[in-house]
């Protein structure tokens, strides 16, 4: 990749399908890597108010928002994070709303998919310990899994220029990543 240009990278995917895993990959082999998550307003809010966040709190609050001020409001707060950026590679991580989706296509982005089984990611999500309520039961998870601030990732997904099914090993989803990225 020229470190002279700018990409930018929009993913999209089932909450532990890897596209932190992804994000972390970008980081460690690439240069001028620029990772931002469209939760991150979300959880920087809920923090003022609890010491931990949940997956149920933030989707929450993403509906709120959006039902205030318009399905794009994470994304607009994205693109004033972006704007400054000349170079590199910027990935916009937990793309949730078709408006998001078009406003990295807009910005000359390329969306990524990535996707895995629902007890994969299930038994992922619950190792990691990232929020909350990471540890739940398998039923309780596929319920958050569809609620309104999930609902739209397969079809934002069916709409991407490129689709990641990561059911196997990192090895297995880092060999799957390298010919997406010597396309972008």
């Amino acid at each position: 990749m020229k470190v002279n240009t700018k990409k930018i990278i929009g993913l999209v995917g089932e909450t532990g399908s890897g596209k932190d895993t992804f994000c972390g990959h970008l980081k460690r082999n690439l240069k001028n890597v620029y990772v931002f998550r469209f939760s991150q307003s979300l959880t920087e809010a809920l923090r003022i108010f609890f010491d931990e966040v949940k997956k149920e709190d933030q989707q929450w609050l993403a509906i709120c928002l959006r039902e205030r001020f318009g399905n794009n409001i994470l994304g607009e707060a994205i693109k004033k994070k972006v704007r400054g950026i000349k170079k590199g590679t910027i990935v916009l991580n937990g793309v949730r709303a078709l408006e998001e989706a078009k406003m990295v296509r807009k910005l000359g982005g390329r969306m990524i998919y990535i996707t895995a089984e629902s007890r994969i990611r299930w038994q992922r999500v619950g190792k990691r310990g990232e929020k909350k309520d990471d540890s739940i039961s398998y039923k309780k998870f596929l319920k958050i899994d569809k609620v309104k601030a999930e609902i739209l990732i397969s079809k934002i997904g069916k709409k991407s220029a490129f689709k990641i099914e990561n059911n196997g090993s990192l090895k297995d989803f880092y060999e799957k990543i390298k010919p997406i990225l010597k396309k972008i």
